[in-house]
């Protein structure tokens, strides 16, 4: 059996998917609610792996440090085993379940999703989802639009550069009468 793939990301209404310093943003944009926060610790205690690239690994190893973790989402989401694909970082790691695995990530992804008796869920990593999505890889994009355009400040088109897909809606939720979570599954467009 095949391990689903979850390319789970939180975006701004024009697409992007962090702010730069300069901006006033706070986490999520300021915008999370009772409701969104819930759903997010329901989603990660739910048995999964969580796959990351290099880039967001460095900054989750950051920001959901010991010392920084305060909320029980990312408190789940470190918990979490974790495979970390990456050409570059060296271990060990300050992250209780990381395993790092040295390749390129369609391939990496392709035999975790053969071997993985639980399913696979991505948040963040950008470049590589996108290239796992163009190689066919991620059955759902999950994506949390948030209330809020940051076109002065917003950095990371989450899909710039990606390849044209159609996106088949298979579940829709309004969390705390603002955000919009919504998952696709993807099929390139030919």
């Amino acid at each position: 059996m095949t391990a689903v793939y979850t390319f789970d990301i939180f975006t701004t209404l024009d697409g992007f998917g962090s702010y730069n310093s300069s901006g006033d943003w706070g986490g999520y944009w300021g915008k999370q609610g009772p409701e969104f926060l819930d759903r997010r610790l329901a989603l990660y205690g739910e048995e999964q792996r969580m796959v990351l690239g290099a880039n967001t690994f460095r900054q989750f190893v950051q920001v959901l440090a010991p010392n920084q973790v305060s909320d029980p989402v990312n408190t789940r989401m470190r918990n979490l085993p974790t495979t970390v694909v990456s050409t570059t970082l060296e271990g060990p790691f300050n992250w209780p379940d990381a395993t790092l695995v040295r390749g390129d990530a369609v391939d990496v992804v392709a035999r975790l999703k053969e071997e993985s008796e639980v399913p696979l869920r991505s948040h963040g990593s950008l470049s590589m989802n996108r290239a796992l999505m163009a190689a066919g890889l991620v059955d759902r994009v999950q994506v949390t639009i948030f209330p809020v355009i940051s076109g002065q400040t917003g950095v990371d088109p989450i899909f710039q550069g990606a390849a044209d897909f159609d996106l088949e809606l298979i579940e829709s939720r309004t969390l705390d009468g603002h955000t919009q979570e919504l998952i696709y599954r993807p099929t390139l467009h030919v």
